[in-house]
């Protein structure tokens, strides 16, 4: 996610708080958090899959998800 639509998250935040928002506004908020919480989770979830557990015996796996 690029810093103008981060810059635009924090502005609809404040504005929300000193004024309100319209309507068109709330929706763009909601589209632009999603967005950014989605960003969030495909980034950690490439940082995860990047990470390798060593055992004992120097053998490497990669993590598993839960099921």
């Amino acid at each position: 996610m690029d810093k103008s639509k981060i810059s635009r998250i924090n502005e609809l935040a404040r504005k929300s708080k000193e004024s309100g928002l319209t309507e068109n506004e709330k929706i763009e908020q909601a589209k632009l958090r999603r967005e950014y919480i989605d960003s969030m989770k495909n980034n950690l979830e490439a940082q995860l899959n990047q990470i390798r557990i060593v055992d004992e015996h120097g053998n490497q796996r990669k993590l598993r998800k839960k099921e």
